[in-house]
C-alpha cells in the first residue's frame, strides 16, 4: 500500500524558478496590455472629439515625431514607432496632409519626414492629453514619483536584457 499523501519534494530552486516564470509571463502580458490599452485611450480623445480622421497608431507617431526632422528609418531606430509597416502610415500621413517629406539635400535616396501644421494639431491633442493624465495620476492612480522611478528603472532594465539577448543570441 502506498501512502499518496506523500508529494515529491520541490528543490527551492525549482520553486524560484516557477515564481519568476509566472510573474515574467504576467508582466510581458501588462506590457502588451498596456501598449493596447493607450491606443485605446488615444482614440477615446479623437472620438470625444468627433475625430476620425487619424487613428490612435498614427497620432501616436506624430505625438512622437513632435518638431523633429527625420528619415522613416529613424522613426523605428529611436523608438518612435513600435510596428513593422512603418513606410504605410507615413505615406497615410502624407496623404492625409499631416506629414511633409522631401528628399535630403545630402543623401538624394533619403526622405526627411516633418509634421504639417495639422500634423501638429493633432500631436498637440495627444500632448494636452496627456499633460491631463500627469494632472491627476497621483491623485488618482496612486502612482507617485517613487512608483514612476522604480518601474521606470525595471523596464528599464528588461529592455537592456532583450537587446543584450539579441546582441548576445542568449
Amino acid at each position: 500500500m502506498t501512502n499518496t499523501n506523500i508529494k515529491p519534494q520541490v528543490s527551492a530552486v525549482d520553486q524560484e524558478e516557477q515564481a519568476i516564470r509566472s510573474l515574467y509571463l504576467d508582466s510581458l502580458h501588462l506590457v502588451e496590455r498596456l501598449h493596447r490599452r493607450l491606443l485605446d485611450v488615444i482614440k477615446d480623445e479623437f472620438d470625444r472629439q468627433g475625430r476620425n480622421d487619424v487613428n490612435a497608431v498614427q497620432a501616436l507617431l506624430l505625438f512622437n515625431i513632435g518638431n523633429s526632422e527625420l528619415t522613416a528609418g529613424e522613426l523605428r531606430s529611436r523608438g518612435y514607432y513600435l510596428g513593422s509597416n512603418v513606410s504605410y502610415n507615413v505615406k497615410k500621413l502624407v496623404d492625409l496632409g499631416f506629414i511633409n517629406h522631401s528628399r535630403s539635400r545630402v543623401d538624394r535616396r533619403s526622405v526627411r519626414i516633418s509634421l504639417t501644421e495639422e500634423g501638429q494639431d493633432i500631436a498637440e491633442t495627444v500632448a494636452k492629453l496627456y499633460e491631463r493624465h500627469v494632472g491627476s495620476i497621483q491623485k488618482v492612480g496612486g502612482i507617485g514619483t517613487n512608483e514612476f522611478n522604480q518601474m521606470n528603472t525595471l523596464l528599464q532594465r528588461l529592455d537592456r536584457f532583450w537587446n543584450d539577448t539579441i546582441a548576445y543570441r542568449m
